[in-house]
């Protein structure tokens, strides 16, 4: 594992994001075949936070996002990991399904938004300035890839969901942003 997650460290893609891929992060395979967005690109971007707790090294994230998966998996009984993308404290991106496949995260906006889940509970505490450039550089290099609608539709899980994701202090930043909107 250690020789793996020095690989991890030193592998940053040319967009510069530090992806970090469901190989490295020891994915189970999922359950059924997973189903393609209904809209490709998705006009929408749902930010989430995992209320789980924060992680800033490769190898807390790793083992977060494996106890996500699992949870989704064993406890909601859901086909895969819930998320497109979820961001670690240091800026690793981690792919859960990826892009342009059906998630689990919004109900009503499953099927054409990618989910992106910020690593920790953010009613408190604050997204670290490295997660915060990580999504900003993802969301701009998804609309780059025509793998984001240009013309997108940003929106914290809260405006629609009867919850309070992605946290008081998270969902502050994130209707600073350009694609904010405040109604679906």
């Amino acid at each position: 594992m250690s020789e793996l997650i020095m690989s991890i460290n030193t592998c940053v893609s040319a967009t510069g994001i530090n992806f970090v891929t469901r190989f490295e992060w020891q994915a189970s395979l999922p359950v059924e075949a997973r189903t393609e967005l209904d809209e490709i690109p998705p006009p929408y971007v749902i930010i989430i936070h995992t209320v789980t707790e924060f992680c800033i090294t490769i190898l807390e994230c790793i083992e977060n996002v494996q106890g996500i998966q699992d949870y989704h998996m064993r406890g909601l009984n859901y086909n895969d990991i819930g998320y497109n993308f979820l961001i670690g404290g240091d800026g690793s991106v981690f792919v859960g399904l990826g892009w342009n496949i059906q998630g689990a995260h919004t109900l009503g906006y499953n099927r054409n938004s990618l989910g992106i889940a910020f690593i920790g509970n953010f009613m408190h505490d604050n997204a670290t300035s490295n997660q915060i450039q990580a999504a900003e550089k993802l969301l701009k290099f998804s609309v780059k890839d025509h793998k984001l609608a240009e013309n997108y539709k940003l929106m914290g899980q809260r405006q629609v969901s009867a919850n309070l994701s992605p946290g008081e202090n998270l969902y502050k930043v994130i209707k600073g942003w350009d694609h904010w909107t405040p109604v679906p």
